[in-house]
């Protein structure tokens, strides 16, 4: 006679669970309450199992976070990328800027430099896009990184000052301007007075972003090389020179 398998308690098989389901199960902690508070303990009571059959999925809660964030990039529906440098660039800039808006907690986990070695392959194409912009403009592998490392801390202070600031309105502890600043003192700021917080809160991300890359392409740009050539400039003329 065959066995019937237990259909409850500790004495039956723990219940199968997926990774996709393990990430759903994350995220829906995550937008409840943060990932700050994400445990490997908490995750594991919420899908019914214990701790160790959740590690026989993955290593740590760093893990489990990168696996989210690869899944929440991949899933992102890519622009078509011009072909003009500059805007394929500024394209890319802002696909990274509106999945880190849709998801603040993500430029927090990335917020240290080297997190492109953590990404999967297929979850690079923001990065890969602006570099291969920045080398197709011109820029040396110096100059490239130095683009994108700039565009990347840009991106993330926008993203992390929002999304910050909106939890403190959520949670009824707004930022107070002052209307008693002394002129004497800081004369612009009290020129602005309360009229800071109306015009903190305007989106110009896309106007600063088109002016940051401007102007990191324009540092970048080689220097043309003169009518008499690369050398011309750094050869001191000779006794005879200029005369006929």
């Amino acid at each position: 006679m065959s066995r019937a398998p237990a259909s409850h308690g500790r004495t039956g098989r723990p219940p199968l669970t997926s990774r996709a389901q393990i990430l759903v199960a994350a995220r829906r902690l995550i937008d409840q309450d943060g990932w700050e508070k994400l445990t490997i303990r908490r995750l594991a009571a919420e899908l019914g199992i214990g701790a160790t059959t959740l590690y026989h999925h993955i290593r740590n809660k760093e893990d489990l976070l990168l696996l989210l964030l690869n899944q929440h990039i991949e899933q992102i529906e890519r622009p078509q990328l011009p072909d003009d440098p500059r805007e394929r660039i500024v394209t890319a800039a802002t696909a990274m800027h509106d999945a880190l808006t849709a998801w603040p907690w993500a430029a927090e986990v990335l917020s240290a430099d080297g997190f492109v070695g953590l990404l999967d392959e297929s979850a690079m194409w923001m990065v890969e896009a602006i570099v291969a912009g920045a080398d197709d403009h011109g820029c040396t592998p110096e100059q490239t990184v130095d683009v994108f490392r700039s565009i990347w801390y840009y991106t993330v202070g926008e993203v992390l000052v929002r999304a910050h600031s909106a939890r403190r309105r959520d949670e009824g502890r707004p930022f107070a301007y002052r209307e008693d600043l002394d002129p004497s003192q800081v004369p612009h700021l009290a020129a602005i007075g309360v009229r800071w917080a109306a015009l903190a809160a305007r989106d110009i991300y896309p106007q600063g972003l088109r002016t940051f890359v401007d102007g990191l392409l324009a540092r970048a740009a080689p220097a043309a090389p003169t009518e008499l050539g690369p050398d011309a400039a750094r050869t001191p003329p000779g006794p005879g020179a200029g005369r006929p």
